[in-house]
């Protein structure tokens, strides 16, 4: 059968728990997470007044799969500079670019899966690692763009823009923190190279 397209109704009691009403069923978050890989769309609302709170809901959801080990999606150095956004005169271009990057990007996901495949054909990592490096860098290209002239510090106090260009070189914390996950998705190709090996020598 073909799925809806009106998104399924969640409603959320007093006692967390949540209620399909599609299904009649409670479901967990783990389960809306489910739903949302599988292409099933759904809004949250609070039983009691009926208000929207499906962003909270989907906030809830991110959370718990970035506290599993191993599906960390959210770098650390985009997460800081997310942060830093939040009650910038530029805050309301933030969700915009971050819902039409997306959006391109899942549209290339099969270029993109291409990409893997051909890589893996040749027995190396090295095109991964330089497009999630690529990746990267568009992202934190993109965001000083928001701020051409000054970046809130951790003072409050606005940072000239030379001053800034200064340090942006000068990040070993963040720098470590990015090699750490590049060399983690690494080791997950590796092993995942390696299953498909096994399988299809067993084959």
């Amino acid at each position: 059968m073909a799925k809806s397209e009106a998104p399924v109704i969640i409603k959320k009691y007093a006692n967390r728990r949540l209620y399909n009403t599609g299904t009649s069923t409670y479901v967990t978050l783990e389960d809306l997470a489910a739903m949302l890989k599988s292409g099933e769309d759904f809004v949250v609302y609070d039983a009691k007044t009926g208000e929207d709170i499906t962003r909270s809901v989907l906030t809830q959801i991110i959370f718990e799969q970035e506290g599993k080990q191993g599906q960390n999606l959210l770098p650390i150095a985009f997460l800081r500079q997310l942060i830093r956004f939040y009650g910038d005169s530029m805050q309301m271009l933030v969700p915009r670019y971050l819902e039409s990057s997306l959006d391109m990007f899942s549209r290339e996901q099969s270029k993109f899966r291409d990409q893997m495949t051909q890589t893996w054909g040749v027995g190396g990592f090295g095109t991964v690692e330089e497009q999630v490096r690529r990746n990267m860098e568009m992202f934190q290209r993109a965001f000083t763009m928001f701020t051409p002239f000054a970046r809130r510090t951790d003072t409050g106090e606005a940072e000239p823009a030379a001053e800034r260009s200064d340090k942006a070189e000068a990040q070993p914390g963040e720098i470590e923190a990015l090699r750490r996950q590049l060399e983690d998705m690494q080791k997950r190709l590796e092993r995942l190279s390696e299953s498909e090996k096994d399988k299809g020598a067993t084959s």
